[in-house]
């Protein structure tokens, strides 16, 4: 069972990252960027490590960051590398991520008390401490610091000129949709639980008159705000309309949202980074304060996912002036499978 921070008021409160130093070109920040030296730690069922998976695929930086993959199902400390041979993740050498946090408290970085383990969390390998936990700088350093190692023709997700309205934007999405949709779920009171409702609904109607005569929703090419808003739209169905009780409407019940995701899930770097099965175990398993018998279900129905979405006759360049990355091989299977072949 995860803990659940909540105000008087019976709001969820979520919890500040604490991890905040930076990977910079320069090593400004406290850490240079050096191609091998991190190591990215992500659930699949997290949508915000999701989000560092979609820019590091995007990007093409799987040579300059491995990936490590935890297990969607935490015990009483946190992520847990099960998934790997013997328990243990085998660049770090850590049964749980939360090891690298001590050794960054350690050393002085970060709060002294626990605050809990997150992902996504950047890693440094020699020393097996933290880095950073921070996502929404996490990604936007991988957009910018890390241009060196990005591939030939990599996309530019964060473009300078439209900086500011991409802020904005996430801004609204964060606090409207990412979120809002915990804040139902974990909510302990019913006035709690009906505001955040009613201002994620609000929010995602706005959000659909905003696309239904654009393709993306900052400029006409994939940006830093399509990847935060596609990580949360991707699980609606599957978590957050039951299990979070978000359910004025089902994402398939929207129709200009459901094109929407579905044109990005379809995008190379967008769904071949999904794994419902780890989203659904983790939600459903792991809260058991909503779900207490841990019942996973066995819908909903994926098989919309890869039908036509017609929103090709917006326009728009899906890279801009770049290029798609490479397909991943069929061989690959799903994506916990890709990801490990993408880290060795």
């Amino acid at each position: 069972m995860v803990s659940i921070n909540t105000d008087e008021e019976g709001a969820f409160v979520r919890s500040s990252s604490f991890f905040d130093e930076r990977i910079t070109t320069d090593g400004s920040g406290g850490w240079p960027v050096e191609p091998g030296r991190y190591r990215l730690v992500v659930s699949l069922a997290c949508p915000w490590a999701s989000r560092t998976l979609v820019v590091r695929r995007l990007l093409g930086l799987e040579d300059a960051l491995s990936v490590a993959v935890a297990d969607p199902i935490q015990d009483d400390k946190s992520w847990r590398f099960t998934l790997d041979e013997g328990g243990r993740d085998p660049v770090l050498g850590i049964r749980y991520l939360a090891e690298a946090y001590e050794k960054a408290r350690a050393a002085g970085a970060g709060p002294k008390r626990d605050h809990g383990v997150s992902v996504p969390a950047i890693v440094d390998i020699p020393t097996g401490r933290l880095v950073t936990n921070e996502y929404p700088r996490i990604t936007v350093d991988l957009e910018t610091e890390w241009t060196a190692y990005q591939r030939e023709d990599a996309p530019d997700l964060y473009p300078e000129a439209l900086r500011d309205e991409i802020e904005e934007v996430g801004e609204q999405v964060y606090r409207d949709v990412n979120n809002a949709v915990y804040q139902a779920g974990f909510a302990q009171t019913q006035e709690a639980y009906a505001e955040a409702y009613e201002r994620l609904f609000a929010r995602l109607d706005l959000l659909s008159e905003r696309l239904e005569s654009q393709r993306y929703l900052v400029g006409d090419t994939i940006t830093e705000a399509d990847i935060r808003l596609f990580t949360t739209l991707v699980r609606f169905d599957a978590v957050y309309h039951g299990h979070f009780k978000c359910n004025r409407n089902k994402l398939t019940e929207m129709p200009v949202l459901w094109a929407y995701v579905r044109d990005l899930y379809q995008t190379p770097g967008f769904g071949d980074t999904v794994d419902f099965d780890h989203i659904k175990r983790h939600y459903y398993m792991v809260h058991t304060n909503i779900n207490p018998l841990g019942i996973v279900p066995e819908g909903p129905d994926l098989s919309g996912w890869n039908t036509p979405h017609g929103r090709e006759a917006l326009g728009g360049r899906p890279f801009g002036e770049g290029t798609p990355p490479p397909a991943l091989p069929a061989a690959a299977g799903h994506a916990y499978r890709v990801l490990r072949l993408a880290q060795r």
